[in-house]
């Protein structure tokens, strides 16, 4: 499975990767990754309004999108819009961190899995 991060390199640029989760093959209930550690989870819901300048995730975190959208800016220039289903691993929490603005005006809802 093939999730996006955001990532900071050596001389603090953002950008986004690629991280492929390897699956399993585990009989009828599908395929699976092996177990993940993390540290919690957060439920989040943010307005249509919500444009929330740059900033550093304050730890490494899994976003998972329920409903609704966001456009990640990452420092290099580039802009991607994730929407239901999504899955981003952040971690910028170094360097010139990233910008994240709602879609359309709609509120978005998510999940974060913290991993520190």
């Amino acid at each position: 499975m093939k999730i996006t991060r955001i990532y900071t390199d050596a001389d603090g640029e953002t950008h986004f990767g690629e991280l492929n989760i390897p699956l399993k093959d585990a009989g009828t209930i599908g395929l699976l990754s092996q177990l993940q550690p993390a540290t919690g989870i957060i439920f989040r819901e943010t307005p249509g309004t919500y444009n929330y300048d740059w900033h550093n995730t304050p730890r490494r975190q899994y976003v998972i999108m329920l409903e609704g959208g966001v456009d990640f800016t990452v420092s290099d220039g580039e802009t991607r819009r994730f929407g239901s289903g999504d899955v981003v691993l952040l971690e910028d929490t170094a360097g010139k961190g990233h910008a994240s603005k709602a879609v359309d005006g709609q509120p978005r809802k998510s999940i974060f899995v913290t991993l520190d």
